[in-house]
């Protein structure tokens, strides 16, 4: 599929590994490279701002959306080419959702998971067919892959909305994948007769 922006959740820590903030800005490049804009949370900070940072350095185009209450702790990045001022943390996901034509997380805490669960619920409900990926930047993500695996095995998630969901830990491939993504047409319940029900 054509991926002309794409929507990136990330962490406004640099966490504990130097490669996290290496790929963040990596990533940014490459995205630059490939004529990709990048809409993301608009700080300037850990790996938020590495990311911008890369996309900025290697001539590409940034979108910023922040809430205004957060503009001062994530501190908005002043260089980017579009910038968003919104003012609740659900107009900021909605407006990154509307802008964006795929979405990956990198390593981040809550607010990360929160985001990109949210554009995979919205994915399993029919919401969007947008492709959403995980960039599992040296095995972060793994615990929570399995604990997704977990959730397939108890019958809460279906096999093929796991397999619809994008994780690689190299970008390149990622970026590959996510271009040849095909949504996935099956329904989100899981043992539930055909009859008309409300979920």
């Amino acid at each position: 599929m054509q991926i002309r922006t794409l929507g990136v959740y990330c962490g406004s820590s640099p966490g504990l590994l130097p490669e996290y903030k290496e790929t963040a800005t990596a990533f940014g490049a490459m995205l630059a490279r490939e004529g990709i804009t990048l809409v993301y949370g608009g700080g300037n900070v850990g790996l938020m701002g590495a990311l911008a940072d890369g996309v900025l350095e290697a001539g590409g185009k940034v979108i910023g959306v922040i809430p205004h209450a957060l503009i001062a702790k994530e501190v908005e990045h002043r260089g980017v080419t579009e910038f968003y001022p919104v003012d609740t943390m659900h107009q900021r996901k909605q407006k990154m959702a509307d802008l964006a034509d795929g979405f990956v997380a990198l390593p981040g805490g809550i607010g990360t998971l929160e985001e990109i669960f949210e554009m995979l619920t919205w994915n399993q409900l029919r919401i969007h067919g947008k492709p959403c990926a995980f960039l599992n930047v040296a095995g972060y993500y793994d615990t929570l892959l399995h604990f997704l695996e977990h959730m397939v095995q108890q019958r809460f998630l279906k096999q093929a909305q796991l397999d619809g969901l994008i994780v690689d830990s190299d970008q390149v491939s990622l970026l590959t994948r996510i271009r040849a993504y095909a949504p996935v047409k099956t329904d989100k319940w899981i043992d539930r007769k055909a009859t008309g029900q409300t979920p």
